[in-house]
């Protein structure tokens, strides 16, 4: 429907899920099987900026403490 257009135009749904990377996926994971917060393989856009903004967290405590890039490039 004319909602799932506007949730992809704004980088949601599955063909969004599709483009993430490594990082996003495991996180995804956590989400759904320890957090028990359901599937993860349609998301709004909202919920996968929210696991951008992890993701990136993530990277940027991984470089402050080891002086390196994550090893899973950013998509």
């Amino acid at each position: 429907g004319w909602s799932d257009k506007l949730n992809s135009a704004f980088g949601g749904g599955r063909q969004s899920e599709a483009k993430e990377d490594t990082l996003d996926k495991g996180i995804d994971v956590v989400q759904e099987r320890v957090l028990g917060q359901g599937p993860q393989d349609n998301e709004s856009a909202i919920e996968q900026a929210k696991d951008e903004r992890i993701s990136d967290f993530i990277r940027g405590r991984y470089k402050s403490t080891t002086g390196q890039d994550f090893p899973i490039a950013d998509k």
